[in-house]
């Protein structure tokens, strides 16, 4: 029998005594039973693709900061779109470069009716139907300062941006967004944008809020991607959560869910499966997560050196997010992972 000594003294146990023979081993031992007892499983249906756009005609801008992704035209965004659809991506999540010229204070080029973004959703809800639009009412890709509101004597005020950005989500549900995600953290703004998209006739457009969305040092990437990195002066912290407080963040998305929100979102993902877990446990609403740009560019950039299995990596942290309590990622490896599930089968 295989015994355990502890200590120079003669006594011993066995494991099976040690462990009242509850050998937790025995359901690792092979393939198959692993897979019998896995806890959670990464779906294509978990995968919500973000994408760049730019204006222009059959171009793509590689992003430096973020290998393999890139800003695209339109038109090569309805192909890929139409590529992440056969692979089963329900939803993509949509964010314009606009150019410099449109861009000020007040970021107004956000209300017509026809700017990037709203012709981006024309074109892919025309071509590919069938999948899911998410398009993000906030005003920093229309600023000329890169703030998510409007900026007036040097302060982000909340009344009048909370004001201009439910107008605009009415012209991005009228555009063919199916959900409208605000990420810039006003004050009641999940209660106006569903007034006014209800006042509107679209009761069927959803909100996902990013009810939790960090003062973080994740996004970096992101804002090169969008044209901001060089035009934000300050910071965002009068605004987003400090990423020391969780309590806070849970009032926040309590308040949204007061408000009228069909789901929630946590941002950035990964620093934050605590929060996850709690808005999961708490709220019990539809629940997401933004695997965001600075996460995905640490992934890649270690792959690329060698320093870890790039393609083992991105796995095991969209299932992290599934561990934690997500319904889905919002993630720039969507249409990676997608081709790896497939090939699972």
């Amino acid at each position: 029998m295989n015994r355990i000594f502890r200590g120079a003294g003669p006594a011993a146990r066995s494991v099976d005594e040690i462990t009242g023979s509850r050998r937790m081993r025995r359901m690792r031992k092979a393939d198959w039973s692993r897979r019998l007892v896995q806890e959670n499983r990464l779906t294509v249906d978990d995968l919500i693709w973000p994408i760049f756009v730019i204006d222009g005609e059959n171009r793509r801008e590689p992003i430096d900061a973020m290998p393999g992704v890139f800003r695209m035209t339109i038109d090569i965004a309805v192909q890929e779109v139409e590529k992440a659809a056969r692979l089963g991506v329900p939803a993509i999540a949509t964010f314009p470069n606009v150019d410099h010229s449109l861009r000020d204070q007040t970021g107004s080029e956000i209300l017509n009716p026809d700017n990037l973004l709203n012709r981006a959703s024309r074109a892919i809800k025309a071509a590919v139907p069938q999948i899911g639009i998410i398009t993000d009412a906030a005003l920093d890709p229309f600023t000329s300062h890169g703030h998510d509101g409007i900026l007036r004597d040097g302060i982000i005020v909340n009344d009048e941006t909370v004001a201009q950005i439910a107008q605009a989500a009415v012209l991005q549900a009228a555009a063919g967004a199916d959900i409208v995600a605000p990420s810039d953290m006003m004050d009641g703004r999940i209660g106006a944008i569903r007034d006014a998209l209800d006042d509107a006739g679209f009761h069927d457009v959803a909100i996902m809020s990013y009810a939790t969305k960090f003062a973080s040092a994740f996004y970096g990437p992101y804002r090169e991607a969008i044209g901001t990195a060089g035009l934000l002066k300050g910071d965002k912290k009068t605004y987003y959560i400090d990423h020391a407080n969780s309590e806070e963040a849970v009032r926040e998305a309590e308040q949204d869910v007061d408000e009228g929100a069909d789901m929630l979102m946590v941002k950035p993902g990964l620093p934050y499966l605590d929060i996850i877990r709690r808005l999961k446990d708490e709220l019990g609403l539809p629940t997401f997560a933004y695997q965001v740009s600075g996460e995905y560019s640490m992934v890649k950039a270690a792959a690329a050196n060698g320093w870890i299995d790039g393609e083992k990596v991105m796995m095991e942290t969209l299932l992290a997010f599934k561990r934690a309590g997500c319904d889905g990622i919002l993630t720039y490896f969507a249409p990676e992972a997608a081709e790896i599930l497939q090939r699972r089968g």
